[in-house]
């Protein structure tokens, strides 16, 4: 029977031996699934504070596009009116060569016709 009870306390040995092998890796583990945790929420808050920048970021950007759109818009509506002015110049332009020339014709009397001075009396 003490051959029996030998191998008895040699088994239970050998079974808390191993009962203290499993807490110590499960404590392990749950070292690391603390250190997972702390790591989780971190990168939660640098989620959290990243989404809150790109939101700034994304609202800046649209203000910013709709105030290049509105120069977009009045550089172009602002051309457009150069142009008319510049067409409306041109046009002027031709005018006043037009009646300058036709003033001139007036002007210069015709050979053979009297003189203004020729009119004037003496």
């Amino acid at each position: 029977m003490s051959q029996q009870g030998a191998a008895l306390q040699s088994y239970n040995n050998e079974l808390v031996k191993c009962i203290e092998e499993l807490c110590a890796k499960r404590d392990e583990i749950h070292k690391s699934i603390l250190q997972e945790e702390e790591e989780k929420v971190k990168l939660q808050n640098d989620i959290r504070v990243l989404s809150e920048s790109l939101a700034k970021v994304n609202e800046s950007l649209a203000k910013k596009m709709a105030t290049r759109n509105e120069f977009d818009r009045t550089i172009a509506e602002t051309e457009a009116a150069y142009m008319k002015i510049l067409e409306s110049s041109q046009t002027l332009l031709s005018v006043l060569k037009r009646e300058s020339q036709s003033l001139k014709e007036k002007s210069v009397p015709a050979p053979g016709a009297p003189s203004s001075r020729n009119l004037l009396p003496s």
